[in-house]
This record gives structure tokens, C-alpha cells and sequence, in this order.
């Protein structure tokens, strides 16, 4: 690869080779200079090169070395120390048996707490009510009444039949027996 001019070099540039093309020869030149702005020769003209360079950055990703993390549990011992409450609780149960008119709360005495324990209970009471009186006068006061009234009597009927089925009258002539042919 070539290398450009220096600013106080002079350079032949009859086969000038372009140094962005890795030794390609120059195509047309870019442009044309009078001698008097190179040193050469007097009267001459010369083609001089004008070469810009341009910048032109990437990056990429490359790998320089790698590390590795892992983590050890390590177990040791050690001696703590507290001091813990213990509370024992002794439940003793008193028969009260009487009637209260509210729920009783529950209550502290001493250290002591109390808490009441009740039930409903079902009380059919069957008692009298008065609900009335009733007053009664009794007066006593007579009339005569009169009023036609049908009364029933019965009569016995006393009667003698002959053989044949006849009325005998007992008090007869005949002794009681009748004539034999009535005519």
C-alpha cells in the first residue's frame, strides 16, 4: 500500500497508484494544477491528486474473558439464650343457678376472669287473669196468669166378648150372655 505525500514531497504522478484501492491506478485525475503552485518545471503543467481520507467506525462485540459465580452454604453454631413465659390456666367451674335480667360481662377479680355462662330457658306460667266480673241482681216479683190449657186423662174400658167374638154386657137379662140370635 502507498503512502501519501508528505506536505513538502513531490510526487510523480505518471503512474500515481490510488492508496484507497490497494495499489489500483488513479482513473481521471481529480483535477488540474498550474506549476507555479508545484515545484517542477517551469511552463509545465502537472496533474496532482487531491486525497481525502474519511472516517469510518464501527465496534463489535468481542469476547476477552468470562467469569463464573456460585455461592457455598456454610452451617456453624451458635449458643442463644431467651427467657420464655410459660402460662398454665386452671378452669374451675361454680354453679351459680339464679335468674338474671341482663347478660352479665365478662369480668377480672384478682387475676381471675371471670365469664359468666347462661342458657335461655322456655317459662310457660299458667296463672289466673281477671279479665271481667259480671254482676247479677236477682228481683223477685209475682202475677197471676191464666191460660186454657188441654190436659190428657185415659179411662179403662172393661168389655166381655162371647166365643164368637161378640160384646157380652155383664149387666144383661141373660146373666151377661146376650141373646144367642139378635135379630
Amino acid at each position: 500500500m502507498s503512502q501519501l505525500p508528505g506536505p513538502d514531497e513531490t510526487v510523480d504522478l505518471s503512474a500515481t497508484a490510488n492508496p484507497f484501492t490497494d495499489g489500483a491506478p488513479i482513473a481521471a485525475p481529480p483535477a488540474t494544477v498550474s506549476t507555479s503552485l508545484a515545484r517542477g518545471v517551469a511552463g509545465r503543467s502537472e496533474v496532482i491528486p487531491v486525497l481525502e481520507e474519511t472516517l469510518e467506525v464501527s465496534k463489535r462485540s468481542v469476547t476477552t474473558g468470562r467469569v463464573r459465580v456460585s455461592t457455598h452454604t456454610e452451617t456453624h453454631e451458635e449458643s442463644a439464650e431467651v427467657e420464655l413465659d410459660r402460662t398454665a390456666v386452671d378452669v374451675v367451674r361454680v354453679p351459680v343457678g339464679r335468674i338474671v335480667d341482663e347478660m352479665p360481662k365478662v369480668r377480672n377479680e384478682g387475676n381471675t376472669t371471670v365469664v359468666p355462662v347462661v342458657e335461655e330457658r322456655l317459662v310457660v306460667v299458667k296463672q289466673f287473669f281477671l279479665k271481667e266480673e259480671l254482676h247479677i241482681r236477682q228481683a223477685v216479683t209475682r202475677e197471676m196468669v191464666r191460660q186454657n190449657v188441654e190436659l190428657r186423662r185415659q179411662r179403662v174400658v172393661i168389655e166381655h166378648l162371647d166365643a164368637n167374638g161378640h160384646v157380652v154386657d155383664p149387666m144383661a137379662d141373660d146373666g151377661g150372655y146376650g141373646k144367642l140370635n139378635p135379630a
